[in-house]
């Protein structure tokens, strides 16, 4: 348990630093989440590749530092608000890249 939970709380800080990089670039989409999701997802094919027997690592860099690294809550909330602003185009646009290139980075994470 205390695996995860410093995974988890590296993985957070890590999401954390980078969003705030991309915050001061003013862009007014949801970039930082879906680059840190897609490369969540291909580090976690990766990882689910290649240490899928070995519970001990899976638990500190699969559940912990990936869980605390991607985000499904905000990119939900990032979603209501583009809903909210009637910004279609933008969500449809994040839900494919975000879906379609999250299974994508799976795979080519698993094929590695």
């Amino acid at each position: 348990m205390l695996s995860v939970g410093c995974g988890a709380a590296l993985g957070a800080l890590l999401r954390y630093w980078l969003t705030s990089i991309w915050k001061r670039q003013r862009i007014d989409w949801p970039l930082a989440t879906l680059l840190i999701n897609l490369t969540g997802a291909l580090v976690l094919g990766f990882l689910t590749g290649h240490l899928a027997a070995d519970g001990a690592a899976m638990r500190f860099w699969g559940v912990g530092l990936l869980g605390g690294y991607t985000t499904f809550s905000t990119f939900n909330t990032e979603l209501v608000a583009m809903v909210d602003e009637r910004r279609w185009g933008s969500l449809v646009a994040y839900l494919i890249l975000s879906y379609g290139g999250g299974l994508v980075a799976a795979w080519v994470g698993m094929q590695m």
